[in-house]
């Protein structure tokens, strides 16, 4: 996501399951990472620099959803749709290399490893011998992008834990 904020008048707050948001001229991408501020009743706000945020599904054009949400029973109203806008990966080079405590890093690039889905979303995914030389259970990654001018910019970094469940995870 862009650095900078894009806020958007919520118009209406309807009470259904999952709870729609009339929100005109939205602009977001399709599903996407949002919060909500200045809403009055219903404990739907989130503070954006503490909060991961809520996944956001389009309708179109002026409405969203929140499937997340039973808002049969809300009596909410006003307030702000706020999201980061996406960034465009087009032309640019993608990095992302995961370290395991002693392990050689797995590195991922455009075309191994990593594909882009969609505006400023990223499918991240190792090999069937990759995920088996992983014997360690914690570890760091990060991304980086690297723009057409050349400059490069680490764009995520974070923790790596491994654990025997299986399954998938989303971040």
């Amino acid at each position: 996501m862009q650095k900078t904020y894009t806020y958007k008048l919520i118009a209406t707050i309807q009470q259904t399951a999952p709870l729609l948001m009339t929100v005109p001229d939205h602009g977001l991408p399709g599903e996407w990472m949002t919060w909500a501020e200045g809403i009055q009743g219903g404990n739907l706000n989130l503070d954006k620099l503490t909060s991961v945020g809520r996944m956001t599904r389009v309708i179109d054009a002026d409405t969203v959803e929140f499937n997340d949400i039973n808002g049969r029973s809300l009596r909410a109203t006003g307030g702000d749709l706020v999201y980061q806008l996406p960034v465009d990966l087009t032309g640019m080079g993608i990095r992302a290399v995961i370290r395991g405590e002693g392990a050689d890093p797995i590195v991922l690039t455009l075309g191994a490893g990593l594909t882009v889905i969609g505006l400023g979303q990223l499918l991240l995914e190792l090999t069937p011998e990759q995920t088996a030389a992983i014997g360690w259970t914690r570890g760091e990654w990060d991304l980086d992008l690297t723009y057409t001018d050349g400059r490069v910019e680490r764009w995520l970094r974070g923790e790596v834990v491994v654990s025997s469940g299986g399954g998938c995870c989303h971040g």
